[in-house]
């Protein structure tokens, strides 16, 4: 398990995310930070799934303030 904060750059497109870390499970990484980004649609108040920036990413943002990323690790 690694837990960093705030050096992951434009890989997760979170140069300025609050404090965050992450999480590597063998072939699979997984960032957890607060929201920060401003949605322009109605946001599902418990689980809202989409894809990520990058190719291969699902984001899972958590009752509105929590953002889970998911992908494989590099």
């Amino acid at each position: 398990m690694t837990t960093l904060n705030g050096g992951f750059g434009a890989r997760f497109g979170l140069e300025y995310a609050p404090s965050s870390f992450l999480v590597r499970m063998g072939k699979r990484e997984m960032l957890v930070c607060r929201d920060f980004r401003k949605r322009y649609y109605a946001v599902n108040p418990l689980i809202e799934c989409d894809t990520g920036i990058e190719p291969g990413h699902v984001e899972v943002l958590l009752m509105r303030r929590w953002l889970l990323i998911l992908s494989k690790a590099h």
